[in-house]
């Protein structure tokens, strides 16, 4: 909000002002190839997100109406079922698979255990949602696993093993379930784990809300899923199907949807674990070009032309743009000299918000503190009293 006032004053205070905007905030540095609230750096993709539906952006990938996206694991037509709008598990069927493959990913799914209550703890509503068929969710009904207050359980179970548990390793913060037969809702951010070759960098994390409620929070994977023991982590595909769990209960889902999401690892050129100081380096000279192929040193409005030039050397720094900005400077300085100071007095803004942008600038390290064509502004704002209390 202050930026944007900051920018409204810029604007009334003279066309030239327009261009304020251009130095703000720290400067690009070697983990980060944009400046702070930089107007240069891509904006996001639009999407639409309406209540209740898929992101514009997602891969649907059950709808209730066709199993088309999914098979056996072994590659043939499952033998799940459709029924009523929703994806039903079958005893002896086997896992199924989506035909496509996905690594990081933001996945929606709905679920809902059998009415019919059967069977104890790992018996009674249990299927699974394995990431990358590798990581599971657990899939169960454990609305009744509690202790109550006298000390029973109505259905007992090793928490590690409940519902919206990274199983094996993980419980939920709570259990949030829902009432057998009630639809219920995952919502999970997924990462993969990262290798470089057989050396583990990051192991990777899931973040889950079960009902709207946060039950895991950006927990970071100690193996893949197996039953009793621990499997450590291990090198695979970059992408791989998400896969559902049959164990034997007429489990049900609907409303399937996921949408790939980069890796942490994917961004090089800001911040982050994976940035990299070669990348963004080219990345800020790419920058730097296409904003001096706009700049037009030239220019006879010299005070904007200092502006597109600094804004330059924000991103890369050169010995022939420092010469252009000393000598467009020194020319504009000359000129503000040959104004008397009803003159001076209009052209104010454009005055203080070049001398703001040389601030940046030396904050930043990008020009030396003892800043010559600073200086000469500065005098002329105290000289004019620009910044006096009035």
């Amino acid at each position: 909000m202050k930026h944007v006032r900051m920018m409204v004053a810029a604007l009334a205070a003279g066309s030239a002002a327009t261009v304020m905007a251009g130095l703000y905030g720290d400067t690009p540095d070697a983990l980060h190839a944009w400046a702070v609230h930089d107007m240069n750096r891509p904006v996001p993709k639009k999407i639409t997100a309406e209540p209740g539906q898929p992101p514009s952006d997602a891969i649907v990938l059950f709808d209730g109406t066709s199993l088309d996206n999914w098979e056996s694991t072994k590659g043939e037509p499952t033998k799940w079922r459709l029924v009523d709008g929703a994806l039903e598990s079958v005893k002896g069927a086997g896992y199924i698979r989506t035909k496509q493959s996905f690594g990081d990913c933001q996945l929606h799914i709905e679920w809902a255990a059998p009415t019919r209550v059967e069977g104890q703890g790992q018996g009674r509503g249990n299927s699974g949602v394995f990431l990358m068929g590798s990581y599971e969710i657990q899939v169960l009904d454990s609305y009744e696993t509690e202790v109550l207050p006298d000390g029973s359980n109505k259905n007992p179970n090793y928490a590690d093993g409940q519902a919206a548990s990274v199983y094996a390793e993980n419980p939920p913060m709570v259990n949030a379930c829902r009432k057998p037969g009630e639809w219920q809702t995952y919502d999970i951010v997924f990462h993969q784990p990262i290798w470089e070759g057989e050396t583990l960098k990051w192991p990777g994390s899931v973040t889950v809300f079960h009902n709207g409620v946060l039950v895991q929070d950006h927990w970071e994977m100690e193996g893949l899923t197996t039953h009793c023991r621990r499997r450590p982590l291990k090198p695979h595909a970059n992408k791989l199907p998400l896969q559902l769990q049959d164990h034997g209960n007429p489990v049900r889902f609907r409303n399937i949807w996921l949408r790939e999401i980069p890796s942490r690892y994917a961004n090089t050129t800001h911040g982050g674990p994976a940035a990299n100081e070669a990348d963004v380096m080219a990345l800020r000279r790419e920058t730097a070009a296409k904003l001096y192929a706009k700049a037009n040193p030239a220019d006879p409005n010299k005070a904007a032309a200092l502006h597109r030039l600094l804004e330059v050397i924000s991103y890369e720094k050169t010995e022939p743009r420092i010469n252009e900005i000393k000598t467009i400077a020194n020319a504009y300085l000359a000129e503000l000299g040959g104004m008397d100071k009803q003159k001076l007095e209009g052209r104010k803004g454009e005055i203080i918000g070049l001398r703001n942008a040389f601030n940046v600038l030396i904050r930043n390290k990008v020009l030396p503190e003892n800043c010559t064509l600073r200086a000469g502004l500065q005098k002329i704002i105290n000289e004019q009293g620009f910044e006096k209390k009035r």
